[in-house]
């Protein structure tokens, strides 16, 4: 069955209910759900569509492309935007993990824990954990990158942190601007909005 909105519009519903009428949460989201056919919410989760996976996801980039991964800490943007490095890996393409959250070891452990093999790890895949990581940091270092490579910034807002660097939108500007940096256009970039 398909739903008239999606499942996060659904929510938001369910909660101005239960704050408007004063009841649980969980009897606002029920009612929710008979409205879209389902006798409980838990049925309507567990038929809701999937989200896509990260082939899917690869399938649907082109180069120069900036996707931004965003979710509530905890909910898998690190993992989604390793899968997503493994799938253009596996396809002969190149991905780069530049990470301001982990050290190169663990950005390793990650990955072996989405079934990644480390030893299989080549010049198609690279971690850079370096402290000096910024927009134009990621623009330099991809500019001898070859057609198609996946460039992942894990975690993006943490850009400026370093106080020497420009402030977050400035460089998420730069990362979007094809025409300054044409070898940019080259690589698909996934950057996450929020800490995992």
């Amino acid at each position: 069955m398909r739903l008239s909105v999606p499942i996060f519009h659904l929510k938001r519903l369910a909660k101005r209910l239960s704050r408007d009428r004063g009841i649980p949460l969980n009897r606002a989201l029920d009612h929710i759900a008979r409205q879209e056919g389902f006798a409980s919410w838990s049925l309507l989760a567990a038929r809701s569509p999937v989200h896509r996976t990260s082939s899917e996801l690869l399938a649907r980039l082109s180069p120069g492309d900036l996707v931004l991964l965003g979710a509530r800490p905890g909910h898998g943007k690190t993992m989604m935007a390793l899968e997503l490095i493994a799938e253009a890996v596996k396809a002969g393409r190149a991905g780069v993990f530049f990470t301001l959250e982990y050290n190169e070891e663990e950005a390793l452990d990650r990955y072996r824990s989405i079934g990644g093999n480390p030893g299989a790890l080549n010049e198609n895949f690279q971690i850079d954990a370096s402290d000096a990581i910024s927009a134009d940091y990621v623009v330099d270092r991809l500019k001898p990158a070859s057609r198609g490579t996946i460039a992942v910034i894990d975690y993006l807002q943490v850009l400026d942190q370093n106080r020497t660097k420009p402030e977050i939108s400035k460089q998420v500007s730069s990362l979007k601007r094809p025409v300054a940096n044409p070898s940019w256009r080259k690589s698909s970039v996934a950057g996450h909005l929020l800490q995992s």
